[in-house]
């Protein structure tokens, strides 16, 4: 009996000891959600506490990577700082982590814009608060409204972003916009671009962006090329200016180069308005013989022009252009975006060797800035707009093909994801009965059948 009780103890005294050491590991654990997600310390780093706040803002925007529909998409990689761009550069993506995106298709470029800001990321809306433009005629000026937007539930534009009204600026959205275009299987995006303290009239200086933009490409196998606007002066500081991307940033991987039928690879300018300037003042610049000519040096490259009269054909050539593009997604504004005159430019440009690249665009509307601009409206037809011009541009067999826009949202050539919105004053247009992505499905659809006829035209 006395050996049974001291068996008995001994069994409780090693249950206890047993118990007491369970405690005191669980008591060396930290508990979860400890840490950054409860939010102690955020105010000891401020870019951290940025993001926060800004998540919070999008919490309540509808819609935003919550539909079910939506395709499942990996979390952004890793962030680290890289000493060489001063800036929050991402870690590489392995090529095993973009299986589930399609093949992206290189000869398939896009208009892309940065301009955009509020008041999170830049102290003030920049662009969506675009002002409206009045008439040229004062009769006519007279019987529009006057004013600006007032961000964020009134921007200048006829759809409303999924992601709200964003600024170019935050790296969560421009991880998102890549993501969106590599979805869509776009290989380039033709960046809007002015020179270092230059912007256009309604924004601010954004070529600081240059280096984050190429690097979101870059993580997920994107390239980017030069839309290079019409600034103050272009004709005086072009050649320095392109000097200038060339050296800065030619030798990133994400730099776009395309192989020409000599087999070598150069970097590709649109330019545009480019008729803005004499054909003599571009021959200068784009002939062998100019007196500032690029060609046969270091920063040759290809260089497009923008095709609006149908005697710019003429005075691309002479200019010395390597190529002409149409940009405007509006069927019947101009001879170049007229989708019936595409076969004859392209039969101009195969016979001077000349590149012809069509524009697409799933519709156009700038209504919500220029109002009395309604006339050029394009209805999107449920996409049977964007599939018409994009069935249209295959017809005449380019080597590429531009998109205007992935998100020009002033004038509602944008393919970004929208959502149905309504304010107090406006009810903005949508994408309805599709969901967010349908243009980024249509793109897709199209990029691949693009690459499957091309194989064709090349047999």
């Amino acid at each position: 009996m006395a050996r049974f009780r001291r068996r008995m103890w001994i069994t409780l005294l090693l249950f206890l000891l047993f118990v007491f050491g369970i405690m005191m590991g669980l008591k060396t654990l930290k508990p979860e959600g400890a840490g950054f997600g409860d939010g102690i310390g955020l105010e000891l780093l401020p870019q951290l506490h940025h993001r926060a706040a800004v998540g919070e803002r999008r919490a309540d925007l509808p819609n935003i990577e919550k539909s079910s529909e939506s395709r499942t998409l990996p979390p952004p990689p890793h962030l680290k700082t890289s000493e060489h761009f001063g800036m929050m550069k991402r870690a590489p993506v392995s090529d095993t982590s973009l299986d589930h995106f399609p093949p992206v298709n290189y000869d398939l470029h896009t208009f892309y814009y940065s301009w955009y800001g509020n008041q999170q990321f830049d102290g003030k809306y920049i662009h969506w608060n675009h002002p409206l433009v009045p008439h040229w005629d004062p009769k006519i000026a007279s019987s529009y409204p006057k004013g600006r937007h007032i961000p964020p539930e009134d921007i200048g534009a006829s759809f409303y972003p999924e992601l709200g009204a964003y600024s170019s600026r935050d790296p969560a959205i421009i991880n998102a916009h890549m993501i969106q275009l590599r979805d869509a299987a776009i290989g380039v995006l033709a960046l809007s671009w002015y020179p270092p303290g230059l912007s256009d009239e309604n924004g601010e200086p954004t070529e600081d962006l240059v280096p984050v933009i190429l690097e979101a490409a870059d993580k997920y196998q994107l390239k980017v090329t030069f839309h290079i606007e019409p600034y103050e002066g272009r004709e005086n500081t072009l050649y320095s200016n392109l000097k200038y991307i060339i050296d800065k940033y030619g030798s990133h991987p994400a730099f776009y180069r395309h192989k020409t039928s000599t087999g070598r690879y150069l970097p590709m300018f649109y330019i545009y308005d480019s008729y803005l300037i004499s054909p003599g003042s571009w021959a200068d610049l784009l002939s062998v013989s100019g007196s500032r000519s690029l060609r046969n040096t270091q920063y040759d490259a290809l260089f497009i022009a923008l095709i609006v009269e149908e005697k710019h054909k003429n005075e691309i050539l002479q200019a010395g252009f390597d190529g002409m593009y149409t940009y405007f997604a509006t069927n019947g504004f101009s001879h170049g975006s007229s989708h019936h005159n595409w076969q004859a430019i392209k039969d101009f440009c195969d016979s001077n060797n000349l590149m012809f690249i069509p524009s697409v665009g799933p519709g156009y509307i700038d209504t919500s800035i220029r109002a009395w601009n309604n006339h050029n409206t394009r209805n999107r037809v449920n996409g049977k707009y964007y599939e018409t011009a994009l069935s249209t541009a295959l017809l005449v067999r380019p080597e590429i093909i531009t998109i205007t826009s992935f998100n020009e949202w002033h004038e509602g050539t944008q393919i970004e994801k929208a959502v149905p919105k309504k304010s107090s004053q406006f009810v903005y247009l949508d994408y309805l009965p599709h969901k967010p992505d349908i243009y980024l499905e249509l793109t897709r659809k199209w990029a691949e059948k693009f690459r499957s006829e091309k194989e064709q035209w090349l047999m």
